[in-house]
């Protein structure tokens, strides 16, 4: 089994590691416009990269408020786990700093896999940087009936 890890900083520290992945990912792959890609939250976000090896191999942020973003696993390493252990370190990074209010927005093929990491739809589709999402937040203990 390969060896991950995963290692986490501010955007200054995680830039030169997470940026290709996301071009990979987000604009050469699903032709997501560059100026759409990029923001100013980037600067202020805790970032996490994972690593196999020397190689960087995918990618999450989460903003100060709470919302997860710009997950990112290159095409050879997808359907690996890798993409749910950058997000289950988001919400233990989150969680033990009292952050317990996590949203995202699904593309919504990936639905199903955020589902089964805790988070359940809530909102209707919209599109996005021309690709449907559906909003998405992180089912607490209070959500069960």
């Amino acid at each position: 089994m390969t060896s991950i890890e995963i290692i986490d900083g501010s955007w200054k520290a995680m830039q030169a590691r997470a940026m290709p992945i996301r071009m990979q990912v987000f604009v050469r792959e699903q032709q997501v416009p560059i100026d759409l890609e990029q923001d100013d939250q980037d600067a202020t976000a805790h970032h996490w990269v994972a690593q196999v090896g020397a190689e960087c191999v995918g990618t999450v942020r989460l903003t100060m408020d709470g919302h997860l973003g710009r997950l990112a696993v290159l095409a050879q390493w997808r359907r690996q786990g890798i993409g749910a252990q950058l997000t289950e370190c988001v919400v233990t990074h989150a969680l033990a700093h009292g952050q317990h209010d996590l949203d995202l927005n699904a593309q919504t093929h990936a639905i199903p896999f955020y589902e089964a990491l805790g988070f359940v739809v809530d909102g209707p589709e919209f599109m996005e940087a021309g690709m449907p999402h559906r909003h998405m937040r992180l089912r607490r203990a209070s959500d069960v009936g």
